[in-house]
């Protein structure tokens, strides 16, 4: 029988030195990188935009100061639960429009309405933005009904179901 070798030869790798110079040599060049992108950046800095002088109004439209001026009401925060399901409530904070001087009788009128109103919601007809809009289509409507036309829009600030 004759003796054979049956171990593997060593496997070189590459010498510590060609690591940390390549180590080095790549860190060079992400400096270089982030240096020369920080200097391309700061030279397309936009500039600060000169007094810009509003537009006069063009001729038949009124602005909102001229035309009688449309008057603004916040609402009490409303909170309640929804008609579906059990356990679910909707806090809506809300302002109202109102073309002249507002009334805010009216306003508190409104109010209780949309609060009766949200009590027969149920969750899935408030589910995303076409939720969302046809909620505000239905407020506004509800309102402009309430107070004889008197408010023009219902600005929803906040709506949170938990």
């Amino acid at each position: 029988m004759a003796i054979v070798d049956d171990t593997q030869p060593e496997k070189k790798e590459p010498s510590r030195i060609v690591q940390i110079g390549v180590l080095a040599g790549l860190t060079v060049v992400a400096l270089a990188i982030g240096w020369g992108s920080g200097l391309y950046l700061s030279s397309k800095a936009p500039q600060a935009p000169a007094a810009i002088e509003p537009a006069p109004a063009p001729e038949g439209i009124k602005l909102a100061e001229e035309a009688g001026a449309l008057g603004l009401v916040h609402l009490e925060p409303i909170m309640t639960n929804l008609s579906g399901p059990s356990g679910m409530w909707v806090r809506m904070e809300a302002a109202l429009v109102f073309e002249g001087k507002p009334d805010a009788k009216i306003a508190q009128i409104v109010q209780q309405d949309i609060l009766a109103y949200l009590r027969t919601l149920k969750a899935h007809q408030v589910e995303g933005a076409s939720g969302f809009q046809h909620l505000k289509t239905d407020l506004e409507e509800r309102a402009s009904i309430r107070s004889g036309g008197r408010v023009k829009q219902l600005l929803i600030r906040t709506l949170l179901f938990e």
